[in-house]
């Protein structure tokens, strides 16, 4: 999404663009102290030798097109700024309010469409990008291999891997299309079973039938279940794995108090989410308020919490061993304007479906306020990781 500036940019260049030098900056009859007058003075001057007086004259005399280019010009101009700060205006006004039932509209809308599938490919969450990556240019890396690369290392944090985990019972808490449920059931082996949980009853239906492509039909499930109330027992999974879908919990400490109820003592809890500044210290202003306040209502979240306070929620449970954080805002920033990119550059997945647009632009502008909150640190992406204790 471009700059606001930007536009006015342009739209200042347009102007400039139309107008030469002397057309802009020479005027056809510009007054001296004296009262005399720049062309006067000018043709008096170059009668000396004879010539340069119609020339001259020529020069300073705009001619008619000339004239209605300019006034072209600052009308064009004048009707781009005015549009943009237009649209401006209806892109910071929020569409998407949560409410009850929201979450599973929005992703159900986004499964139908198969914009999100084409661009995000089977993983709904951020990519992950190393240093070096970051050096070399962001765009230069495979946008879908980026959102692999996060679930690698995100394993890696949690302790998660093949030979210690190989008979796991995974739980997948907002599995989205599955990707990440499929991916984890292919790299811990075939004795391993994923169950992947969502509201969106047509998520459920795209990621079965992607288990029955890929071949892990028999060891990954996927069910529309409240995360909030799951219809699981006690002590049910070896891993509890969460992967951004707090953002959209109205109530984060049943979020966590549900995943540590179903996690077996000893087992694995691991979690990213998006997460907004830890304000104790400093104070939300009204422009950080504002900003937060954009970024719960236009992908239907109600709110959204600190790194701090998400492990004050794990903690308060009892249950958990010492837990692990990190903010991974530096490996995963590149997500947002990445994912703006791949529209850009591939416009097939959105170009063919006109009712889409203006879904798209504010999807794409969305990515840009987003960008810049995790940019000046008004966001962070949090990460958790924790073992639950053994029963004594």
């Amino acid at each position: 999404m471009p700059n606001v500036s930007v536009v006015l940019l342009c739209a200042v260049a347009l102007t400039i663009a139309a107008v030469t030098p002397t057309q802009a900056f020479v005027p056809r009859s510009s007054p001296t102290r004296h009262g005399a007058t720049t062309s006067s003075s000018s043709s008096n001057s170059g009668s000396r030798n004879g010539r340069g007086s119609n020339t001259l004259s020529t020069t300073l005399t705009a001619l008619p097109w000339q004239s209605l280019a300019v006034k072209g010009a600052a009308a064009a101009a004048t009707a781009a700024v005015a549009g943009t700060a237009t649209v401006k205006l209806v892109l910071d006004k929020p569409s998407r309010t949560y409410g009850d039932d929201t979450v599973a509209k929005e992703y159900d809308a986004w499964a139908d469409d198969g914009i999100l599938e084409y661009y995000w490919g089977e993983h709904i969450h951020l990519g992950y990008y190393s240093p070096e990556e970051m050096r070399q240019g962001y765009k230069k890396k495979n946008f879908v291999q980026a959102k692999y690369d996060f679930i690698d290392e995100m394993m890696t944090f949690g302790g998660i891997d093949a030979t210690t985990h190989s008979k796991a019972k995974v739980l997948d808490v907002g599995c989205g299309f599955g990707g990440t449920s499929r991916y984890l059931a292919k790299k811990l082996g075939s004795d391993a079973h994923v169950t992947g949980i969502t509201l969106s009853p047509k998520q459920v239906q795209r990621g079965t039938e992607l288990a029955v492509e890929q071949g892990v039909a028999d060891n990954t499930r996927f069910t529309v279940m409240d995360a909030l109330q799951m219809d699981f027992p006690d002590n049910s999974f070896d891993i509890v794995w969460a992967c951004e879908s707090g953002e959209h919990m109205p109530d984060k400490k049943a979020y966590i108090s549900e995943m540590m109820r179903v996690l077996k003592p000893g087992g694995t809890f691991v979690m990213a989410c998006w997460s907004q500044r830890d304000d104790s210290e400093t104070p939300f202003d009204q422009r950080d308020k504002r900003d937060l306040q954009y970024l719960y209502e236009e992908w239907t979240h109600p709110y959204f919490i600190s790194i701090k306070d998400f492990r004050k929620l794990i903690d308060d449970t009892d249950v958990m061993n010492p837990v692990t954080t990190a903010n991974w805002v530096d490996e995963t920033i590149a997500s947002w304007r990445h994912s703006i990119w791949v529209g850009v550059f591939d416009p097939r997945g959105w170009i063919f479906k006109p009712k889409t647009y203006v879904k798209c632009f504010r999807d794409a502008y969305c990515l840009e306020r987003m960008h810049r909150a995790f940019k000046r640190g008004l966001m962070e992406y949090g990460m958790w990781t924790a073992t639950k204790k053994e029963e004594s």
